[in-house]
């Protein structure tokens, strides 16, 4: 495939020239830093040459010496030309140090005096070029920056070749890039021979959908539907190039795709695929068009559309290019999906039709039959119309929504104004099915049309509700249209059921307002059932129950059974706005972890079969947040990377992903990343005006901040937290779970006072919910608490049995945390055995982060600590306990820090019991108390 010149870019070296080519490029440097060459490969537009540039440019700077040449094909047979790129400047220079016979090879290949050849001059040439770079070398590092390998005429590869496999030690380097096809393609091997021997090959292959979007957004084209990204990484398989192409032409086109039909490729990359196109056979080219117009094109369908001779027609396909060649396969696959794409946007409609015409009677699948006698036929028809809205359904219930999208739009376009169901109800209940999809950019807009179009108050309503609902936790964006919603539905109950269902969330999301949000969902379940709605009904009763679980309010469990009772509507019990999530939730807070566990892995997998992306990404999230729970902490974290890759591919919970994710990756991966999550949960939350999400996300970046060794931070943080569940009215402490962690870090900044008031309000609610789990670690902060307040035995005591209960109900990295505490509080009197119990159980749990702490404390620690320190404290009985401790550490020489790490209190509460000990003891500093100790030891 060539690669037309206009369309390389530009040379210039930006941060998103290199998205997605990050582990790539750090090869690539370390490798040119420690001296060695690198060669790039990869097929045609993957930025080969961008990463070239980008490179060249880093390291022309430390090199004293940059020779450059790029081949183009059109010039690959003219002798010596890139040999004249490379040295053509320095000649001059060089020349003079060269033996005779070498200066004159040379100076012919170059100037084109002589006529030399390499048949004649081949020695002398071959030395020359080898003793030039030399020369070069003596005066310092030479960087040869070779693009296009592939195009280089043969002379200059063989000359460049030979004194690159003889350069030894020379300080000269070589930064070439190649072109090959396939992933399993070996055709670099032979460039490989033009490097030095230690020459690192580097393969760039395509991007994914996310680095995708991101390429695209940096080059100002992230106004895209995530729908159309899709399509354009389908298309462009990846390669930057045809990716940037296609987004160009798309978001300056007036008039987005149409569904079901392949994107329209530009007129740039349609001469760019198709140059091989003018070779084939008329036949055989309509052949490949009734192959590019259908979704898995095989010999067997080809022949059943009415295609002949198709074996022999793809072979000559295949033999141009144009197709892959797979024996082994009966599909027909064509060699890059850009080529079918620009195959069928480059045929005449009317031949578009007919591949549709033959393919609607061919193809096996009553879906694609469907689809493609819809795009076969023009103008509004009934029976299209009718079959396109069967298979909608068919496509529905078998999981694929988006599929089912497409094809409701094609239902609606197909059917006449005054048919029934009308056009706008079929283009609704395609945008529902866009939600299900994750493709909430394409249900927005569908809605939109239908806004305005609709006069019926049924239709506006649910077009409203469809704006409002693709809104998500941004909802104070569509304020303006909750009086609009209203006025349309009336005084009809069904209609304003609805409305008022979302108003709910409105006051849950944006004013964080949870009695407003529970009355509001009440009268929606209310209005349902007067209007005999029972779908929403039940939403709204899981919305109510979900809320009176947040907020710790007695009538959760009754409203939960309400929520559960039959009738019930298969579209609710597995959405995650409907019962069974509600229940999973009371389920997670109540200590059931087991139960929770089978729940929601239950709704995962239907969700999963369904093809409900928003739902799939919900569900992840609460079994990761039910494994990390327990303890699973790896299994935590990949469910969580998985669903927060989900949720950013979607765009769909995208704040509420990164919050989970931050609490594994603190739990059980990194906690530089964990910060970086937690703060970006909180800006997103801020930024959206999410009230629910924002002490979600704080509460994560507390305990990242925990972890990582921040008590101030996370002071800071968890305040915040508290002073916005009391704004809301949540009083559940299982709800974020965050209570411990504030009172842990209090101690540790030296305010054991407010950490008993938080302990005591978050204890008043757990006992009368009966969060057995949070009453355990709550009484494991509270013998942190007494420990620094000098009731050491009461702390030690007090820890061994809210160890012993986290165990019991199940928490694994609660329990783990419980026995560290108790290991650090013992001091360093019982050495490092008293840290093997929270070592297994950390290690247990997979909580990398926690057990490096251990490592950290026992780092710390003197294992054999004098015998004469403890006789001398023995003597001191003048001292209270945690005065005793820390005169002994003292003694021992440890810092204040130090310290403050072992007795977990903080270096303030050290400096306050040092001046004590030192009043007690009649003496002013430190260095008192060890020349105490000796004393005591000379006795």
């Amino acid at each position: 495939m060539t690669v037309r010149r206009d369309f390389q870019e530009p040379a210039r070296c930006r941060s998103d020239l290199v998205i997605g080519r990050e582990e790539r490029c750090a090869a690539a440097r370390a490798q040119l830093a420690s001296g060695g060459s690198v060669l790039l490969h990869g097929s045609a537009g993957i930025g080969k040459s961008t990463i070239l540039r980008a490179l060249a440019e880093e390291y022309a700077s430390p090199a004293h010496t940059v020779l450059r040449c790029s081949a183009t094909e059109s010039e690959s047979h003219l002798p010596f030309l890139a040999l004249a790129d490379l040295l053509g400047l320095v000649l001059d220079d060089v020349c003079p140090r060269l033996p005779a016979a070498q200066r004159t090879a040379l100076e012919s290949a170059l100037t084109g005096r002589g006529e030399s050849s390499l048949q004649r001059d081949g020695l002398a040439l071959r030395l020359a070029v080898l003793s030039a770079l030399r020369a070069l070398a003596a005066r310092g590092p030479v960087l040869i920056v070779a693009d296009d390998l592939q195009w280089l005429d043969p002379a200059s590869a063989e000359l460049l070749g030979f004194a690159a496999r003889r350069l030894g030690g020379t300080p000269v380097q070589l930064l070439c890039a190649v072109r090959t096809e396939g992933q399993e393609s070996q055709e670099y091997d032979r460039h490989l021979r033009s490097c030095p021997p230690d020459t690192l090959a580097v393969r760039l292959g395509p991007l994914s959908h996310p680095q995708v979007a991101e390429l695209l957004g940096h080059r100002g084209h992230g106004g895209l539907p995530r729908s159309t990204v899709r399509d354009i990484h389908r298309t462009s398989d990846g390669n930057p190039l045809f990716a940037l192409e296609l987004g160009r032409a798309l978001a300056q086109s007036p008039t987005p795709p149409r569904p079901g039909e392949p994107l329209p490729v530009p007129t740039s990359l349609r001469a760019l695929v198709l140059s091989r196109l003018d070779m084939l056979s008329v036949e055989a080219r309509r052949t490949l068009l009734v192959a590019s117009a259908g979704a898995r094109p095989t010999l067997a369908l080809l022949h059943a559309a009415g295609r002949e001779n198709a074996e022999a027609e793809c072979a000559q396909a295949a033999e141009l290019g144009l197709l892959a060649t797979e024996s082994d396969a009966p599909a027909v696959r064509f060699a890059h999906p850009l080529i079918s794409a620009a195959l069928y946007a480059e045929a005449p409609a009317q031949e578009r039709r007919a591949a549709h015409a033959a393919l609607s009677t061919a193809a096996s699948d009553p879906i694609e039959r469907a689809r493609h006698l819809a795009l076969a036929t023009t103008g509004a028809d009934p029976e299209v119309a009718a079959r396109l809205a069967e298979a909608a359904a068919l496509a529905r219930d078998r999981g694929a929504p988006s599929v089912a999208a497409q094809l409701g739009l094609l239902a609606a376009r197909r059917t006449p104004a005054d048919g029934s169901p009308s056009p706008q109800e079929r283009r609704l209940t395609a945008a529902e099915d866009a939600i299900t999809a994750g493709e909430v950019d394409l249900a927005r807009d569908i809605a939109r049309e239908v806004l305005t179009r609709a006069s019926v108050p049924a239709e506006r309503v649910r077009a409203w509700i469809i704006v409002i609902d693709t809104a998500g936790h941004t909802m104070a964006e569509v304020d303006a249209f909750f009086p609009q919603a209203l006025a349309d539905a009336g005084d009809d109950p069904r209609l304003l059921a609805l409305v008022h269902y979302q108003l709910g969330w409105r006051a849950l999301i944006v004013e964080g307002d949870f009695t407003a949000a529970r009355d509001a969902a009440a009268h929606a379940a209310e209005l349902a059932a007067r209007g005999k709605d029972r779908r929403t009904e039940l939403l709204a009763l899981a919305f109510q129950a979900q809320t009176e679980t947040l907020m710790g309010h007695p009538e959760a469990p009754r409203t939960i059974k309400r929520a559960l009772r039959e009738p019930q509507d298969p579209r609710v019990a597995w959405h995650h706005n409907g019962a069974g999530s509600a229940r999973f939730r009371w389920l997670v807070m109540g200590d059931q972890l087991a139960e929770a566990r089978a729940t929601v892995t239950g709704l995962l997998r239907e969700v999963r079969r369904r093809g409900s992306v928003e739902s799939e990404v919900h569900f992840l999230r609460g079994l990761a947040e039910t494994e990390l729970r327990a303890g699973h902490c790896g299994r935590a974290l990949d469910l969580a990377r998985e669903s927060l890759r989900l949720a950013r591919d979607s765009g769909i919970g995208e704040t509420a992903s990164a919050m989970l994710t931050s609490l594994a990756e603190a739990s059980g991966g990194d906690v530089e990343r964990a910060l970086t999550l937690a703060r970006e949960a909180v800006e997103h939350a801020e930024g959206d005006g999410d009230q629910m999400y924002l002490s979600r996300a704080l509460g994560a970046l507390g305990y990242a901040q925990l972890v990582a060794g921040d008590p101030a931070g996370t002071v800071r943080s968890l305040r915040r937290v508290r002073t916005l569940e009391l704004g809301l009215g949540i009083t559940d402490p299982a709800r974020g779970r965050w209570q411990g962690d504030l009172a842990e870090a209090l101690v540790r900044t030296g305010e054991p006072a407010e950490a008993q008031d938080v302990i005591d309000t978050a204890r008043e609610h757990a006992l009368r919910l009966g969060r057995e789990s949070v009453l355990a670690v709550l009484d494991r902060s509270e013998a942190l608490v007494r420990a620094a307040q000098g009731a050491t035995e009461a702390a030690q005591a007090q820890l061994r049995s809210a160890q012993d209960r986290l165990g019991k109900l199940g928490y694994g990295l609660e329990e783990a945390r419980a026995a560290f505490a108790l290991a650090r509080l013992r001091g360093r009197r019982p050495g490092a055995a008293a840290y093997d119990e929270a070592t297994r159980l950390f290690r247990r749990c997979r909580a990398l982060p926690w057990l490096r702490q251990v490592e950290a404390a026992l780092a710390t620690l003197d294992r054999e600590p004098a015998r004469a320190v403890r006789d001398t404290l023995d003597a001191l009985d003048v001292l209270a306990a945690m005065e005793r401790q820390v005169a002994a550490l003292v003694m021992e020489g440890a810092t204040n820090r130090e310290i403050a790490a072992q007795l977990f209190i903080s270096v303030k509460t050290v400096e306050a019991t040092l001046t004590r000990v030192y009043r007690k003891l009649g003496i002013r500093s430190r260095v008192d108390i060890v020349r105490l100790a000796a004393g005591r030891r000379a006795h």
